[in-house]
C-alpha cells in the first residue's frame, strides 16, 4: 500500500489549522450502559432531581432493575461538566458541575468518579499546565425506566458537545 505523500501532508496542514480540539467540539452521544454510567455519576450531584429520583438512578447503577420504582422517563442534565486531574500533583481531582439550579464542585475519589466515567464515555482529555481536562457542555440524558427493565439494552441515552 503506497502512502500519499499530498494526502498526509493535507491532513497535517489541516491539523495545523483547526487543531485536535475542533473535532472534538461536536455534539457526541452515546446510548445503554455507557449513558446510563455518565447519568447516574451526574444525577446524584442534581439538585433539579428530588430524592426518591436519585435513589432510583442510583439503584439502577447498582444492578438493580427489580426494585418498585413507577415505569417512566427521568431526565438528567448539567450546563456544563468540566473536571481537571493533575499530572504534577498526582493527588489532586476536581470536578465542577454546574446545574440550571446551582453547581456542586468535588474532589478527590466523587471527582474521579466523574473524570473516569466521562473518559469511559469517550470524552478526550486534554493537557493543560500539569493538567487533564475534560469539558462537556449541554449534557442531557435520558432515562427510559420501562425500557431499562426489559434488560435488552436500551433505555439509557446521552448527548453533550465536548470543548467549549
Amino acid at each position: 500500500m503506497k502512502n500519499s505523500i499530498p494526502g498526509v501532508a493535507a491532513a497535517v496542514v489541516l491539523l495545523a489549522a483547526f487543531g485536535p480540539s475542533a473535532v472534538s467540539a461536536a455534539p457526541a452521544t452515546i446510548t445503554g450502559p455507557t449513558a446510563l454510567a455518565v447519568a447516574a455519576v451526574v444525577a446524584q450531584y442534581s439538585p433539579v432531581l428530588n430524592p426518591g429520583e436519585r435513589k432510583i438512578i442510583a439503584g439502577l447503577f447498582d444492578g438493580n432493575t427489580r426494585m418498585s420504582y413507577p415505569i417512566r422517563t427521568l431526565s438528567v442534565g448539567a450546563d456544563t461538566v468540566m473536571c481537571r486531574v493533575s499530572n504534577v500533583a498526582i493527588a489532586d481531582r476536581s470536578c465542577e458541575i454546574v446545574f440550571k439550579k446551582g453547581k456542586r464542585s468535588l474532589k478527590g475519589r466523587a471527582a474521579n468518579e466523574v473524570f473516569a466515567t466521562l473518559s469511559l464515555a469517550g470524552v478526550a482529555a486534554e493537557g493543560a499546565a500539569g493538567s487533564m481536562i475534560e469539558n462537556v457542555s449541554k449534557l442531557s440524558c435520558t432515562l427510559d425506566l420501562g425500557k431499562i427493565r426489559q434488560n435488552d439494552g436500551s433505555g439509557a441515552d446521552c448527548s453533550w458537545e465536548s470543548g467549549k
